[in-house]
């Protein structure tokens, strides 16, 4: 949303902006809100690696921790500069992130095992190396939510193999997270006109981050219980300060 003082980075180049006045505070931030956001995402995303490194969990979750701390500081970047650069170091993330999720969610059965990360390997580069040229909006949208829909059948396959009460609450906690934030972002979105005439702007897209920041992390931690069963690691839900839930686990002696 246009207004506010000089700009250091320049005219917007970023085909998005939200319903957050630019430069309102600083000449280095465009969208103030949208950009300290990204905060808490990062915070719980290297809560969560160090819980992965620590109980030696497989590398894939400190992967998936990573890819969620880049994810966070692309879209603080992109939010900060409103420059069309930085807006790739945030959409494209989004697509190899939820490539990760994708590997860690089919992979336990597939049969081919290198044909499954080779082959989202090339699909996340082929599609930066084309972002990189192309601005897709509505089709990057689509794109992503597709992607996304991809991983709905397996997370529930996972919820209702999932005896563990705790375990099941964190998948709810997920599932609240997201249609919390999703509604935040239409609003944001949609009502950006008659949101901006209100004494108070809530700053729904930055709600938006921080609801996917616990989002993303409730996911991970959901992930890991449910591979750790498979591989017999016998875990627990525990609670960081009594609120924030992680994983425990008990690998056998041999493993």
């Amino acid at each position: 949303m246009a207004d506010g003082i000089s700009s250091f980075w320049g005219p917007v180049t970023s085909t998005i902006e939200c319903c957050e006045k630019n430069y309102a505070y600083s000449s280095y931030v465009a969208e103030f809100y949208n950009t300290i956001s990204g905060l808490p995402g990062i915070l719980l995303a290297l809560i969560g690696l160090v819980n992965a490194l620590r109980q030696r969990f497989e590398k894939r979750f400190s992967i998936l921790h990573i890819s969620n701390m880049i994810l966070a500081i692309g879209s603080m970047l992109y939010h900060a500069t409103l420059q069309h650069v930085q807006q790739q170091s945030d959409e494209t993330p989004m697509v190899w992130e939820i490539l990760l999720y994708m590997y860690i969610l089919y992979s336990p059965d597939w049969h081919y095992r290198s044909t499954m990360p080779t082959f989202l390997f090339l699909y996340g580069a082929a599609f930066a190396a084309v972002h990189a040229y192309l601005r897709f909006g509505i089709v990057f949208k689509v794109h992503y939510v597709i992607l996304c829909l991809l991983c709905i059948p397996r997370m529930y396959k996972y919820y209702i193999h999932t005896e563990d009460a705790a375990a099941k609450r964190i998948a709810k906690w997920y599932v609240a997270t997201i249609l919390v934030g999703s509604v935040c972002w239409f609003c944001d979105r949609v009502f950006c006109k008659r949101i901006s005439q209100w004494p108070v702007n809530p700053q729904g897209h930055a709600l938006w981050h921080v609801c996917m920041g616990f989002n993303s992390y409730f996911a991970n931690t959901f992930l890991m219980f449910c591979r750790a069963q498979q591989r017999g690691w016998n875990p627990k839900v525990k609670y960081f300060l009594g609120v924030l839930p992680y994983v425990k686990i008990e690998k056998p002696k041999a493993q």
